[in-house]
């Protein structure tokens, strides 16, 4: 008995732990979207993981980065007028976003050692723990080759590399949280629920849609056509497949992939509410009525969100809103599969 109190106290310590970091991921989608859209990106041409933690104090020190920025093609095709004043505002808007990167791998890397010399991760679970580890490590990379693909020719990152390095803060961000609820939950008496293959399949379009959503952003897909429910004055735009072979325009077409992003965000709306419709009387759990209700709520402001961002042409409040919600449903959807795994 006194083992198995033991054993839940450390189970929880680093499920608390797990979500904290889960809480600095959130933060930095949030921000990263703000980075996005202020169009501060592209600002910090150099990479020092170690020394580019500290950032320039010596008005020398500005001019000289501000003089490497003038050699990219942000500043010569868009910020041709800015001065060092100007290039501050940007440039710590995107040193922020990596000093909390850099907070993030510290905030899981410390104390993934002291719960590893601890014992609270027992060593058959420390593979699963250094994956994670690992896999943030990569999301990290991916930003990085993302921001020099917008240094070379012109001031616009790869619509893929921006795709795969929020899909991998997604991700990341997902299997921590799963993994805490794991831990603080525990195991559940019973089975898995009817309806947990109709929840799984709700998550996974949801992460269909904000995995197209980042590809409309990486395409500024969503300064055309802002208006709804028709893109202009006809329901799908005239240049919607306009490239060859057909399959590219799902990919690089920015007029369909806005399109796909509508008709994806209506199909997500319309399963989250027959879900709701068809779940809520079939379970008893509270964590579980508490998961669904929340996910129907957080799938509505999304969408409208999202429709408000369009109309708006992508005002930045609203779009980082709509990025940070977007997180918000996943996280809601995730909880209720997560409920659902051994819940009756």
């Amino acid at each position: 008995m006194t083992e198995s109190l033991e054993t839940g106290a450390r189970d929880r310590r680093v499920a608390y732990w797990l979500f904290v970091c889960c809480g600095l991921v959130f933060a930095m989608v949030v921000l990263g979207a703000f980075t996005r859209l202020t169009g501060s990106g592209l600002s910090m041409v150099e990479w020092r993981p170690i020394m580019g933690a500290l950032p320039p104090l010596s008005d020398d020190e500005w001019q000289r980065i501000f003089e490497t920025y003038q050699q990219t093609p942000e500043f010569q095709l868009v910020n041709s007028d800015m001065d060092v004043g100007g290039f501050k505002k940007i440039f710590w808007l995107e040193y922020l976003h990596r000093a909390l990167g850099r907070l993030i791998g510290l905030a899981y890397f410390i104390p993934l050692v002291v719960f590893a010399i601890r014992r609270d991760i027992k060593v058959r679970q420390l593979p699963w723990f250094l994956f994670l580890l690992v896999l943030g490590g990569a999301q990290a990379f991916i930003g990085k080759i993302m921001v020099a693909s917008g240094q070379v020719d012109a001031p616009a990152v790869s619509h893929y590399r921006l795709a795969a390095h929020l899909a991998a803060a997604f991700l990341v961000y997902a299997l921590m949280l799963w993994t805490a609820m794991g831990l603080v939950r525990g195991g559940r008496p019973g089975g898995r629920h009817a309806w947990f293959g109709r929840a799984a399949g709700v998550l996974a379009l949801v992460s269909l849609t904000v995995l197209s959503g980042a590809f409309v952003a990486g395409l500024k897909a969503g300064h055309m056509y802002n208006t709804f429910p028709m893109m202009g004055d006809r329901w799908i735009a005239s240049g919607a497949m306009r490239m060859e072979p057909a399959w590219r325009n799902f990919l690089d077409n920015a007029e369909m992939v806005q399109f796909d992003h509508r008709v994806l965000a209506i199909t997500t709306l319309l399963a989250v509410l027959a879900l709701w419709f068809g779940l809520k009387s079939k379970i008893s759990s509270r964590y579980s009525r508490l998961a669904l209700n929340a996910t129907l709520a957080a799938v509505i402001l999304q969408v409208s969100l999202g429709i408000l961002t369009l109309l708006s042409h992508v005002a930045v409040p609203l779009a980082a809103a709509h990025q940070a919600v977007g997180l918000v449903l996943v996280t809601t959807a995730l909880l209720l599969v997560h409920s659902l795994r051994a819940s009756a």
